[in-house]
């Protein structure tokens, strides 16, 4: 790592020598900019990563990273839902809307409050034994 520091330090302040052609001035500047990007983005990158804030008293998590059990619950319930129809099913027995129930397993951009995330694990621990609750 400290390899890379010395090489961003030696090209954050290129010069242009004075003697190059006028014709190559363009194509030098052009170069200096792309490296002084270059070098901002290594720079950028080895900046320690900011962590996740947390949750704000009484907001909902947001799925993603930090939420672990209900990735693997949401697969597992998109798994089961294999024939026509059974997504609106379920979304009749969660009492949602059908786009809500796609927000929910395929998208992943909402999370159900707990009493769905149980009627969730029951409609699963059911459809393991064979039954059918809709």
């Amino acid at each position: 790592m400290r390899e890379i520091v010395i090489i961003v330090q030696v090209m954050s302040s290129p010069q242009i020598p004075s003697t190059w052609p006028v014709q190559l001035a363009f194509p030098a500047e052009l170069s200096l900019i792309i490296a002084e990007a270059a070098a901002d983005s290594i720079r950028r990158a080895l900046q320690p990563a900011r962590t996740a804030r947390r949750p704000h008293r009484g907001s909902t998590l947001r799925p993603g990273v930090q939420t672990p059990l209900w990735n693997v619950l949401a697969a597992t319930v998109r798994a089961r839902l294999t024939r026509y129809g059974e997504p609106a099913k379920l979304a009749r027995l969660l009492g949602l809307p059908r786009q809500r129930v796609h927000e929910l397993l395929n998208s992943r951009t909402h999370q159900p409050d707990a009493e769905r995330t149980l009627l969730l694990l029951i409609w699963l621990q059911a459809r393991t034994e064979g039954r059918d609750l809709g």
